[in-house]
């Protein structure tokens, strides 16, 4: 699943048995591959599926658009009950810790999220995380330049960088 979707941007360009995106904007459905289920609704209201139906739920740059932390909070209850046991949440986004002003330039960004906050908010609802990274990527603007992908992937490959560019969070969790 892939969580706040958008134009599919990610889910179109991995390979699964079943892939499901989930957004509310009504030209997401136009954008994605075929083999892509849309869920058109509110995430923080039930998801059509079964329990236990999701080997991983995928989400970058999503949270931080939810109007409250009781959103976000009945959202997380929403993937609990959709990931088999041991399934995994892979969370990304921008922490505002080190956005603080930045943060805010857009209008659509209302919830202020750290690493530590979205961690501590999995591990009430019975999480358990096992990866909790402040820096991973770069703070990219919708208008900003778009990197070739080759420097993409050799940033990955060399997280010493991440310290000093990272301005966005990484938190992956389990149920």
């Amino acid at each position: 699943m892939d969580l706040g979707c958008g134009y599919g941007e990610f889910i179109n360009n991995i390979s699964a048995t079943e892939k499901f995106g989930m957004d509310l904007n009504p030209k997401t459905k136009g954008n994605l591959n075929s083999d892509v289920t849309l869920f058109a609704q509110d995430c923080s209201s039930r998801w059509p599926m079964e329990d236990n139906t999701l080997d991983m739920v995928f989400t970058s740059n999503f949270f931080e658009h939810l109007p409250d932390k009781a959103t976000l909070q009945r959202t997380l209850l929403e993937v609990r009950r959709c990931l088999t046991p041991g399934g995994v949440l892979i969370a990304m986004g921008p922490n505002i810790r080190y956005l603080p002003g930045s943060y805010w330039d857009f209008w659509d960004h209302y919830l202020p999220i750290t690493e530590r906050s979205l961690s501590e908010g999995l591990q009430s609802l019975k999480f358990e995380v096992s990866l909790c990274k402040a820096r991973f990527l770069p703070y990219t603007m919708a208008r900003g330049i778009k990197m070739p992908p080759f420097l993409v992937g050799l940033y990955l490959r060399l997280p010493i960088f991440w310290p000093i560019f990272g301005k966005q969070f990484l938190v992956v969790a389990r149920k």
